[in-house]
């Protein structure tokens, strides 16, 4: 079962976003938040699988919300609830550690399926604002810049992996699809990781926007 936390200041959002997730079987709703610095508190008290998180709140925002948890090494991940057209928002949230990123006016079946890949340990961007996102990383990050590691250092397999990942599927999405243990695939993402000298499925998957694995959604 995933376990979601919502922080926003707004309960009719809040009211809707619970009825959203709690309708899957696999994700339930384990507490509120109506605004930022309440935040390190219930994630103590709850230990919930991701943070489902607004960036504007009345008290304190979103950023400085994650920024408190990652200031008392809480590794929850995090996925801002954004709107379209903000990108001084996006880097903030980027270096604040955001682990993910989801239109206010995303789809149910996307929201779903992102709330899914952020508890499974992977990144989400929204196809609106991929582009945007990656560069902000790219800046943000310049030391992981990859560039010169070719296409053909990973093998057809590990680069099937890679395209997946970017897709924003889980593990075990992958695992299924590619007809092997979910072990496997994490075995996979290790050789990904080391070969590209890829912290985290962030780095990885703009290294597969940089190197056309896979083309931009929006």
């Amino acid at each position: 079962m995933i376990k979601v936390l919502l922080v926003d200041d707004q309960s009719l959002v809040r009211n809707g976003l619970i009825r959203i997730l709690n309708q899957e079987p696999d994700i339930n709703v384990v507490g509120e938040c109506e605004d930022g610095d309440q935040v390190v508190a219930q994630v103590l008290r709850l230990i919930p699988d991701v943070v489902l998180m607004d960036v504007r709140m009345k008290r304190m925002d979103g950023i400085s919300a994650t920024q408190a948890l990652i200031a008392k090494n809480i590794a929850t991940p995090v996925m801002m609830l954004t709107t379209f057209g903000n990108d001084e928002v996006l880097r903030d949230a980027l270096a604040a550690g955001a682990t993910g990123f989801i239109l206010k006016d995303a789809s149910t079946d996307d929201l779903i399926r992102a709330t899914r890949v952020i508890a499974s340990g992977g990144a989400w961007l929204d196809p609106a604002i991929t582009d945007r996102v990656i560069e902000h990383y790219r800046r943000l990050h310049p030391q992981q810049d990859k560039s010169e590691i070719p296409v053909d250092a990973l093998t057809a397999r590990e680069r099937e992996v890679l395209l997946l990942i970017a897709e924003g599927q889980t593990n075990q999405e992958i695992a299924n699809q590619l007809f092997v243990s979910e072990a496997t695939i994490k075995t996979h993402i290790s050789h990904i990781f080391s070969k590209l000298g890829a912290r985290d499925r962030a780095a990885a998957i703009v290294y597969a926007y940089d190197h056309g694995i896979v083309i931009p959604r929006g």
